[in-house]
């Protein structure tokens, strides 16, 4: 790290960290040439962020780390180490020792400053960066069976796989994001046989309907459909045929529904990949039989099983039954292949939680089709648990009665829905509560943080109108920024570009909802104390040019999370 880096004018939060890790690295140094430790040998210094605002802006326990070697106090060394600190761009306000030997470093508030331009050169690119270097990522998240309406479980998946893709994306990589639709095998038969014995009984038929069949109204409703559209036609036909043709429409008509549902809740696909084109172009035999030649798949029992123990499953799995009729398995190795063979580097699934067991066996297939493990990810989405008033809302998939993610979006709205889904990691269960996602108060986190951006939007109308605008700001005017408050505000807009590399490394979304939820705390606490237009004008110009890039930044996070940014409420 060069000394005049300070000098450059590129104070980004990461930067400075390393900064510092620099400047206490060249004290170290400076004490071993002027003969006050023994040895030169010293470990890579590890600068932290305090969670205490008291405790400084950085703090390091280097000091600790090299007692042993150094056979000296702790406190000793983190004397030494401040009499060598050589701060050439000034960036430093004080320094002190903390209990054992802690360093802690408080910067200067100007240090901060050209953090806050930064987020106004880059406005609606704050935050985003280069990290993925065009590198080809799939995400392929919902992919519900065509058999019935999306619930709120498959929300909180598509809102997940939806804010994953666009903050990978935001990080420079080249994301699809990609549907599943599961339109062959067993479910899409018992859809067809459900409609059509429905269908029997608006014909008069009498009809003994089967447990196994799925029993919502919407079976019936589609049953009218089939009715209104064929007429009796089906009566002619043989019960095979008509239940593989009431299949296909239902699962049409159902399919579209899904689409539109999901549009409402602002997801949008690049791709809708359809499980039956892999038997239709006979690619499911193809691939079977390329793993039989290579002894990957075997007999046993007049079935041909996988051999996915040899990848690190607990056991080989079946790919083809002994009546010839083909698993899900066989369908889902033909696929990720398909996926790999589009020029995908990375493939990211999104499954519920239940489907924890199929991960070792698709990875197996993974790695024996020739790819990394690492290439291959999977994010489980726990459930969630529907509440309204702090009460339980009864949903019961057998009978029919279930809350839709429609039903969830037309009565508190595709933004409530988001952002609340986001409040929790995905791996932990979520209480959703209808009554508190409709409320217009603190209570409800995503109203918290999206009046922010409408307070501010407000504040710089007012400003416009006194004649007060902030479009750009001089390090000399920003000197009047030196509440604390200011300076904490400014210091969180600086953390926000690790925040969102930090989330596309881990597959975490919910880190900018806490964020942004952070941020609008730190902007509450500091509107509640100050007022941004004031009778002085270059403090009013600055308190502008800070509370603006506040809002630059909640406009951003919001963006990642698929969330609008209103400019009143």
């Amino acid at each position: 790290m060069p000394r005049d880096f300070f000098w450059r004018g590129y104070h980004g939060r990461r930067e400075m960290k390393e900064t510092i890790r620099h400047i206490i690295a060249d004290a170290l140094n400076r004490a071993y040439e002027a003969g006050e430790f023994s040895s030169s040998a010293f470990p890579p210094v590890e600068v932290e962020e305090p969670k205490i605002v008291a405790h400084g802006d950085f703090a390091t326990n280097i000091a600790m780390i090299l007692a042993s070697a150094q056979k000296m106090a702790p406190r000793k060394i983190a004397e030494i180490i401040l009499r060598h600190v050589n701060d050439p761009s000034g960036i430093i306000d004080k320094a002190h020792i903390a209990g054992p030997g802690f360093l802690n470093f408080f910067m200067k508030p100007s240090a901060w400053y050209a953090a806050l331009q930064r987020v106004h050169e880059q406005g609606p690119r704050y935050g985003s960066s280069r990290t993925g270097a065009g590198k080809k990522i799939q995400v392929e998240f919902v992919s519900a069976n065509p058999t019935g309406p999306l619930h709120v479980g498959h929300g909180r998946g598509a809102v997940v796989g939806d804010s994953v893709a666009n903050i990978l994306a935001c990080c420079g990589y080249e994301v699809e994001k990609e549907y599943y639709i599961n339109d062959a095998g067993r479910q899409i038969r018992t859809l067809g046989r459900s409609v059509y014995l429905r269908y029997c009984e608006l014909q008069g038929r009498t009809v003994d309907f089967p447990e196994d069949c799925y029993q919502g109204d919407y079976i019936m409703d589609l049953a009218k459909a089939v009715c209104a559209e064929k007429g009796d036609v089906l009566s002619a036909m043989t019960e095979e045929d008509a239940v593989g043709l009431c299949a296909r429409f239902a699962a049409d008509i159902i399919l579209e529904g899904i689409r539109k549902d999901l549009e409402a809740f602002g997801v949008t696909y690049d791709c809708w990949f359809s499980e039956q084109s892999l038997y239709d172009d006979d690619r499911v035999n193809t691939v079977l039989d390329e793993f039989k030649r290579k002894g990957i798949i075997y007999e046993k029992d007049d079935a041909l099983w996988f051999r996915t123990s040899d990848y690190g499953d607990e056991k080989d799995r079946v790919v083809v039954r002994g009546n010839g009729e083909t698993t899900y398995f066989a369908s889902d190795i033909t696929y990720h292949q398909n996926k790999y063979g589009r020029g995908f580097d990375r493939v990211i699934d999104v499954w519920g939680a239940d489907h924890h067991g199929y991960i070792p066996r698709m990875a197996a297939s993974v790695q024996a089709s020739g790819y990394a493990r690492d290439q291959f990810d999977v994010i489980l989405v726990q459930l969630v648990n529907l509440l309204r008033g702090g009460e339980p809302v009864a949903m019961s998939t057998r009978a029919g009665e279930f809350v839709t993610l429609k039903d969830v979006v037309d009565e508190v709205g595709a933004d409530a829905a988001r952002f609340i889904f986001l409040t929790r990691h995905y791996g932990s269960p979520l209480d959703f509560d209808l009554e508190v996602a409709k409320k217009k108060s603190n209570d409800n986190p995503v109203y918290y943080v999206q009046y922010v951006h409408a307070r501010i939007s407000s504040i710089v109308r007012k400003g416009r109108e006194q004649g007060i605008q902030a479009a750009e700001c001089l390090e000399t005017e920003l000197a009047a920024l030196r509440e604390t408050e200011e300076i904490q505000m400014i210091r969180l807009l600086a953390r926000y570009p690790e925040i969102v590399e930090t989330s596309a490394e881990l597959m975490e979304p919910h880190r900018i909802t806490f964020y942004l939820m952070e941020l609008s705390a730190a902007f509450h606490a500091y509107y509640n104390k100050h007022r941004v237009l004031v009778d002085r004008p270059e403090l009013s110009k600055a308190r502008l040019y800070l509370v603006q890039g506040v809002r630059q930044v909640i406009r951003n996070g919001l963006a990642l999370l698929g969330v609008s940014a209103p400019e009143k409420m």
